[in-house]
């Protein structure tokens, strides 16, 4: 008996129902984004590991755990992008696309990896689409970004399952100050920390603030809040975008432990959460790093983005859009009763193409018997079914099978190319 081999766990694959309405969802933002005036760009799945080491810092987990690092044959060493703003910066960077303009909207979507445990909505290899915007660095600015975010989430019929949850984490030198006092009031109660955590504490205290323990949850409640240790720019610059929120009536929560999980952002973090998700239940993350372009070798330049998690766009649009799914697959399906009509099928199939270049028009080139194509054609997933028989033909006729209102027509072939809606109504 041969090898059954599997994929890679945490590496599933997407089958074409999937990847159909994969598309769809992702027409609908990349659309939107195109009427926003952003651009895509596209970089490579591989990156020095250094890179990521030098713009996502030491101490977080994903560099420590989470990143597929290999070395090539020149002894480099490289790692599968573990997300996608890193890479983005360095193309800009080493392309001189902020050479004429540091004012940049920009997109890409792709496959990320990262080394976690396989869950709901968490996949070693997973999919993201993310927004970055260069050169800009007032307030409103962030409120455009979440406010990008919401006519995303309303086009897709999802906002009333999404809850928005904003924070704001200042400067380095203030979390710095914050890291100081929380370090003080941990190592008073050290023993309900796990092991992993009394690691973060004398490397990366902040992070403690992201953990998913319910003790540490609890403990949190009585701990030092990063907003009063914010520099009064950060303080104003945040008062003001909530104002604009809430101007625009804008249900968000302000949620003093959203800290994000990489150290190279400042003063707004956001993230859109939906309870629906289970534990897993970011669904999109942004902020403001108005450093970082700097700190990876570019000129000054500040900067906000955001990542969608496609496949947990997936999942939500399944479970609060069912119907969404429910569409058939083919919109127009030709069949034969004869093989000496397959040229025939594939004739007038493309003439429809040429009519309907936006519907999926199949030609189905298996051989359908006279006494069984009609119980076959219940099977078949499309919304109408053309068929070509000898005695239809013959008086220059077509017959049409509307799936959805299970009708038959017998039309003239000419009329259906001179007005194909004949036949659809």
């Amino acid at each position: 008996m041969g090898i059954k081999y599997q994929s890679i766990r945490g590496m599933h694959d997407l089958l074409p129902v999937d990847t159909y309405y994969l598309s769809t969802i992702e027409k609908i933002i990349k659309n939107i984004l195109n009427s926003h005036a952003y651009s895509e760009i596209r970089f490579p799945v591989v990156e020095k590991t250094q890179l990521f080491e030098k713009a996502i810092g030491n101490n977080t987990d994903i560099i420590h755990k989470e990143m597929y690092n290999f070395w090539d044959k020149k002894q480099q060493k490289i790692s599968l992008r573990p997300e996608g703003t890193v890479s983005c910066i360095r193309a800009c960077i080493q392309n001189n696309i902020f050479y004429n303009s540091k004012i940049q909207k920009l997109w890409y979507h792709g496959p990320m990896f990262r080394y976690e445990r396989p869950q709901k909505g968490r996949f070693r290899q997973f999919y993201q689409l993310g927004v970055e915007l260069f050169g800009l660095q007032n307030y409103i600015i962030d409120y455009e970004i979440i406010m990008l975010t919401i006519k995303i989430w309303q086009k897709l019929n999802l906002l009333k399952y999404l809850k928005l949850e904003i924070n704001s984490i200042g400067h380095i030198s203030d979390r710095k100050k914050f890291a100081l006092d929380l370090i003080n009031f941990f190592k008073k109660n050290i023993s309900q920390l796990t092991q992993h955590e009394k690691n973060l504490l004398f490397t990366n205290p902040v992070r403690i603030l992201d953990s998913k323990n319910t003790d540490i949850q609890k403990l949190l409640k009585s701990a030092p809040i990063l907003n009063n240790y914010l520099n009064i720019n950060s303080y104003m610059r945040f008062k003001k975008l909530c104002n604009l929120l809430k101007q625009s009536k804008i249900d968000y929560k302000i949620n003093n432990q959203l800290v994000r999980g990489l150290d190279y952002y400042n003063d707004t973090v956001f993230e859109w959460t939906s309870k629906y998700l289970g534990s897993q239940n970011t669904i999109c993350a942004g902020g403001r790093y108005d450093n970082l372009v700097e700190y990876l070798g570019g000129k000054k330049n500040s900067a906000i983005g955001f990542a969608i998690g496609m496949d947990r766009l997936l999942i939500l649009k399944k479970i609060f859009n069912p119907n969404y799914f429910k569409n058939f697959f083919i919109d127009i399906n030709v069949i034969f009763l004869e093989s000496i009509y397959s040229i025939f099928a594939m004739y007038i199939s493309d003439k429809l193409r040429l009519i309907w270049p936006k519907l999926r028009i199949n030609t189905s080139l298996q051989l359908f018997k006279k006494n069984s194509h009609k119980n076959k054609s219940k099977k078949i997933e499309s919304n109408f079914i053309l068929t070509l028989e000898s005695k239809m033909l013959n008086i220059n006729k077509i017959s049409v099978k509307n799936v959805f209102k299970k009708t038959n027509k017998i039309i003239s072939i000419n009329r259906i190319f001179k007005n194909p809606c004949i036949f659809i109504n």
